[in-house]
């Protein structure tokens, strides 16, 4: 009987022993708790995951959105240009003894800064701070826009509105172009970063979401400087 007892233990001994396992993904851990509960817990609902999008959406919300952003594109830029007409010699006297750099500094600084909030508005959750930002920096790009005539050939216009005096609406017109040209530089580069570094590379930090917005303000800097100092305030 002992010879029995003995010749079972050793062939327990033999067999291999299971090794346990540890969950190596979140997916994992999720199976191995699913499968401890075999029953559902959840319980059954009618509401299907387009009713769920649907009570999300908010299409008020967007219409009223897209209303504010089409009046500050619009009604801004109608008042500049119509004080631009009507008050030219105000406005000559007004900025007679202002640094061009300073009002292309200014124009640039509130393009970018409507650019910021747009940008910002789609990163954050918290949508509407950043929507009025943007709805009033909008206001304020747009009426400068006005009142220098912003459009392909404004030095032509320019010109013939202002005279001599010219020069500073040719700068604002200079420091929009500028913000919105570096904005469509860095669009093209980062998509190009998307395309051409790979997921597991060291370089895939550039296109993380503040190191974008860095590189972003990068080539703004460097556009404001070209027309500050690269002599086009005084070609145009």
């Amino acid at each position: 009987m002992a010879d029995a007892d003995e010749r079972e233990v050793a062939r327990l001994d033999a067999e291999p022993r299971p090794t346990p396992t540890t969950p190596r993904s979140g997916q994992e851990m999720q199976e191995n708790l699913v499968s401890k509960h075999p029953q559902a817990t959840i319980p059954e609902s009618d509401v299907s995951l387009a009713d769920i999008e649907r009570s999300k959406s908010h299409p008020v919300r967007w219409a009223l959105g897209c209303i504010l952003a089409l009046v500050a594109l619009v009604f801004p830029y109608w008042a500049g240009r119509t004080l631009a007409v009507r008050r030219t010699a105000q406005i000559v006297q007004l900025f007679a003894n202002v640094d061009p750099r300073g009002i292309a500094l200014v124009a640039w600084a509130v393009t970018l800064f409507a650019f910021v909030s747009l940008a910002m508005m789609i990163v954050e959750r918290r949508k509407i701070p950043w929507f009025a930002s943007f709805v009033v920096f909008l206001c304020g790009e747009q009426f400068i826009s006005g009142v220098s005539l912003l459009k392909f050939d404004f030095w032509h216009s320019t010109y013939v509105m202002y005279g001599d005096s010219a020069r500073i609406a040719n700068a604002a017109n200079l420091g929009i172009i500028a913000a919105s040209i570096a904005l469509a530089v860095f669009a093209v580069v980062w998509v190009g970063l998307l395309v051409a570094i790979k997921k597991d590379s060291p370089l895939n930090v550039l296109t993380h979401v503040w190191t974008s917005m860095l590189l972003w303000f990068v080539f703004e800097v460097v556009a404001l400087l070209i027309v500050m100092f690269g002599g086009m305030l005084t070609i145009v």
